[in-house]
C-alpha cells in the first residue's frame, strides 16, 4: 500500500487525475492524504468533489479555505462564483456539503510520524493543543448550528491566540491558523496579506513563515500542508 500526499487540487480535475495516473493511483489498495482546498479556482471543481467523494474510504481530508468559502456559499454566508455554481446547483449539492463539514482540520498518524493540516499549525500549539482545538472547531462545523457558527467567523479575523479571549474570536483563530495561516511577527501575530515567498523585506518587517517562527513549540511529528 502507498500513501500519497497532495495538496491544492482547487478544482485541477484534469490535472489531478493525471497526476493520479503518473503515480499509478489505485484506490483499491492505496490511500491519498488531500491537503485541502479542493475546490474554487479550476472549472471542475463539482467533478472534483465527486470523484473525491466516490473514494472516500481511501483519503484523508483536511479543510483548507476554500473549501470553508464553499459551504459558507451553501448557507448564504459568502457569495458563490463560477468555479463553485456547479456544486452548489448539483442534485447531490447536500450530500457533498455534508461530506466536507465532516472532514479534519487536523489529521494525524502517529504509527507513520506525520500530521497534515491545510496551512499548518500555530506555532504557539503543541501537538496535545492542535488536536483539541482542531476537534473544538470540527465539531462546531458538524453542529447543527454550523451555519450562524460560520457567520461569526466570517464577520471578521483574528490575529492573536488569547485563552482569555471569548468563544468566537478562539474559534476565529483557531480557523485562520488552520486554514490561512502563512506569515506570522516574532510574537506570534498572524499576518494574512502577504501571500509570497519569504523576501529581505518581509524579513525587516519581522515576518517570517508560520514554520519558521521564533521560538516556534516543536511538534514531533513531521507536518504535511498545502
Amino acid at each position: 500500500m502507498a500513501v500519497w500526499a497532495i495538496g491544492d487540487i482547487q478544482g485541477c480535475y484534469t490535472s489531478f487525475k493525471a497526476l493520479l495516473e503518473k503515480i499509478a493511483f489505485n484506490p483499491k489498495k492505496d490511500r491519498l492524504w488531500i491537503a485541502g482546498d479542493l475546490v474554487n479556482r479550476g472549472e471542475d471543481s463539482l467533478e472534483t468533489l465527486e470523484y473525491l467523494y466516490g473514494i472516500k474510504e481511501n483519503i484523508e481530508v483536511v479543510l483548507g479555505n476554500h473549501d470553508i468559502s464553499l459551504i459558507a456559499a451553501y448557507y448564504g454566508i459568502k457569495k458563490s462564483n463560477p468555479t463553485i455554481d456547479p456544486i452548489l446547483t448539483s442534485p447531490n449539492a447536500k450530500k457533498l456539503i455534508d461530506w466536507l463539514r465532516r472532514q479534519k482540520f487536523l489529521h494525524v498518524d502517529y504509527k507513520m510520524g506525520y500530521c497534515m493540516a491545510h496551512a499548518g499549525i500555530s506555532p504557539e500549539f503543541d501537538l496535545g493543543m492542535a488536536l483539541s482545538y482542531a476537534k473544538r472547531i470540527e465539531e462546531k462545523l458538524q453542529s447543527e448550528d454550523a451555519e450562524f457558527w460560520l457567520k461569526q467567523m466570517f464577520k471578521h479575523g483574528s490575529v492573536r491566540f488569547d485563552r482569555e479571549a471569548n468563544a468566537i474570536d478562539i474559534d476565529r483563530y483557531i480557523l485562520s491558523a488552520f486554514t490561512r495561516m502563512r506569515y506570522c511577527y516574532g510574537d506570534y501575530r498572524l499576518d494574512f496579506d502577504q501571500k509570497g515567498a519569504p523576501t529581505e523585506v518581509l524579513r525587516e518587517k519581522g515576518l517570517k513563515p508560520w514554520f519558521a517562527c521564533d521560538n516556534r513549540i516543536d511538534i514531533e511529528l513531521k507536518i504535511i500542508f498545502g
